[in-house]
């Protein structure tokens, strides 16, 4: 059986008092008793709504019948409540039909969405992503006859990359775009491993298509993007006519079953061009970006659900004995909860969750900032700040929160392995997070190879000064040293393996350590969030406020900072090591 609460107290600690600030030092309007009800409501539908699907969904999976796809019983039911409730819209632009609420909210109703039901959730963080893509770059007239529909969720969006040819090479793809009379064109070519790319659950689907004109350049340089619906729209907005998108199959796949992944087939198609021609890779990627956020928040969620599902076992399972003795006599053994081991598994678990939270927190932060900041520099600011996470976020997440669902099976054992508690799904539900919206490598040589050097290392400042600031700030502070001192280690570690990789003349050595560094990089960023924590907590103990809460928030900390920033030293040994014993193995041995 399926267990999810919201740790809404949590993502309150997280909204108001870890990032309380408004992005543009001001007041944005909306008051925190506001953002607390909408909190409130989406764990509901989280809890009652969709948390009850994921098992059954994952069991009973998609159909493709006569070219239609079937989802699981209680799907279309679901997203006919988040529709009617308004929260595709949570963010977007009151303009076009959304409330206009911040996207550290967002982020956090978008967390338990993944956490009651991952497959569930990809429906709507396409169709966001399609939002920000529409928004960003189609012109006038598209924006008027679609992105409505999709704020309201009536319509839902999808990405259209991969082909069987190409994956992260986007240069090689092979789908066309022929110039029509009327403006529009026809589109013809095939995509794979479409999430959402056929379904019932809304009126229509509106796919974002990369193509090539009949002159475009080679390589990615002569990509274009367009806009080609399930449905053509009628004069008056609604679907009309099928258009010449056929879903030709759909993949039998580890997890997320409850969402199908299609195979499409455009057979002269008609679409309208996004943005500029041969320029569709930087209007995708505006989409491309909002969902490997997205991704990343996916991770977080399937590491609160593996904690809460592994807690609550461990509470309940009698095995053995404490190691000093029995701690319950009275009982015929005593609680797994007992055992060091398993304490130090959930303990990794839950600071994950919390520090990814956190993190997560700080990164919308930003993305409010970037989008509402008065300021120019301020604006421009947030913006490299999140170019610099996104690959950070994207990748660490996502392995945090499958290390988290195995670490979840461990602790349950044998039931773990098993179908009843729902654990296995999390571990296979999690692992397409780590692949889908570039893999987690690809993510590492961005970082690497892009965010580092990029503007003279201005991207990399957004982040260096805040963190040395606030080390150099509480390095007198007694009560934080516990915190502050390994947060400064560390960020030492990550200062040097920066130069060092910034500075090599080999183009191979950035490469070899991107992994390691990526790695680095993030346990420093959730030192950073567990250290500020431990600021914001440590006087509420000392007065005595909801001291349960905050004792639980410094001893996770100090548990971060002694069991799991140490891996910090290691991480920078590899990368300083050096990438020769990975280039001198010979190919023939592999």
């Amino acid at each position: 059986m399926a267990v999810y609460h919201a740790p809404l107290r949590d993502m309150r600690f997280v909204l108001h008092e870890l990032h309380g600030s408004e992005p543009d030092g001001g007041e944005d309007g909306f008051a925190p008793d506001l953002l607390d009800s909408v909190l409130d409501e989406a764990a509901k539908l989280a809890e009652t709504v969709l948390l009850p699907l994921r098992q059954s969904g994952d069991a009973e999976g998609c159909a493709l019948e006569n070219g239609a796809v079937r989802t699981p019983r209680g799907f279309d039911a679901a997203y006919r409540r988040f529709c009617e409730g308004g929260w595709q819209g949570l963010s977007c632009d009151p303009g076009v039909g959304g409330q206009g609420l911040p996207e550290r909210l967002h982020k956090l109703v978008e967390e338990m969405l993944c956490s009651a039901n991952l497959a569930f959730s990809l429906f709507p963080v396409l169709t966001h992503g399609a939002i920000l893509a529409m928004r960003d770059h189609a012109d006038a007239t598209l924006r008027a006859r679609f992105l409505p529909k999709l704020v309201e969720g009536r319509w839902s969006g999808t990405m259209c990359l991969t082909e069987a040819q190409c994956g992260t090479d986007l240069g090689l793809l092979r789908t066309r775009a022929i110039p029509q009379d009327d403006g529009a064109y026809r589109i013809t070519g095939t995509k794979i491993f479409i999430t959402g790319g056929e379904h019932g659950l809304a009126e229509n689907i509106v796919h974002f298509v990369l193509a090539r004109l009949p002159d475009a350049p080679a390589g990615t340089r002569g990509i274009s993007l367009f806009l080609v619906p399930k449905f053509v729209p009628r004069e008056d907005g609604s679907p009309g006519a099928r258009n010449g998108v056929v879903c030709t199959a759909i993949e039998r796949k580890m997890g997320i079953h409850g969402v199908p992944t299609c195979a499409l087939s455009f057979e002269d198609a008609t679409g309208w061009l996004v943005g500029e021609p041969h320029r569709g890779l930087p209007a995708m990627f505006t989409m491309m970006n909002g969902e490997r956020l997205s991704v990343g928040i996916q991770g977080v969620g399937i590491a609160e659900a593996a904690y809460q599902a592994a807690a609550a076992y461990a509470r309940e399972r009698l095995q053995g004995r404490a190691p000093g003795g029995a701690r319950h006599p009275d009982r015929s053994a005593d609680p797994i909860l007992v055992h060091p081991d398993v304490r130090r598994m959930l303990l990794t678990m839950r600071a994950h969750a919390e520090g990814c939270r956190a993190l997560s927190g700080w990164v919308a932060w930003h993305l409010d900032a970037a989008a509402h900041a008065a300021d120019a520099r301020a604006r421009q600011a947030s913006e490299d700040f999140l170019a610099l996470l996104t690959p950070v976020v994207k990748a660490l997440f996502t392995d945090l929160g499958f290390e988290a669902a195995s670490l979840g099976v461990q602790v349950l054992g044998g039931h773990g392995y098993i179908r009843d508690h729902g654990m296995e799904q999390l571990l296979r539900d999690a692992r397409i997070a780590m692949l889908y919206e570039g893999t987690n490598g690809v993510q590492a040589m961005d970082l690497v190879g892009r965010k580092l050097p990029a503007a003279q290392g201005r991207l990399l400042d957004q982040f260096r000064e805040p963190v040395a600031d606030f080390i150099a700030a509480h390095a007198a502070n007694a009560g934080l040293a516990p915190y502050v001192q390994p947060l400064g280690s560390a960020f030492g570690r990550l200062q040097s393996a920066t130069r060092h990789i910034l500075e090599a003349d080999d183009p191979a050595e950035p490469a070899a350590a991107a992994a390691e560094y990526l790695r680095l990089f993030g346990l420093v960023a959730l030192g950073f969030m567990w250290a500020r924590a431990a600021q914001v907590a440590l006087p509420r103990v000392q007065a005595g406020d909801e001291a349960a809460f905050y004792r639980a928030k410094l001893a996770t900390a100090r548990f971060y900072m002694q069991r799991i920033l140490p891996q910090a030293d290691g991480l920078h040994a590899a990368i300083m090591a050096g990438g020769s014993s990975i280039a001198a193995f010979e190919d023939a041995a592999f």
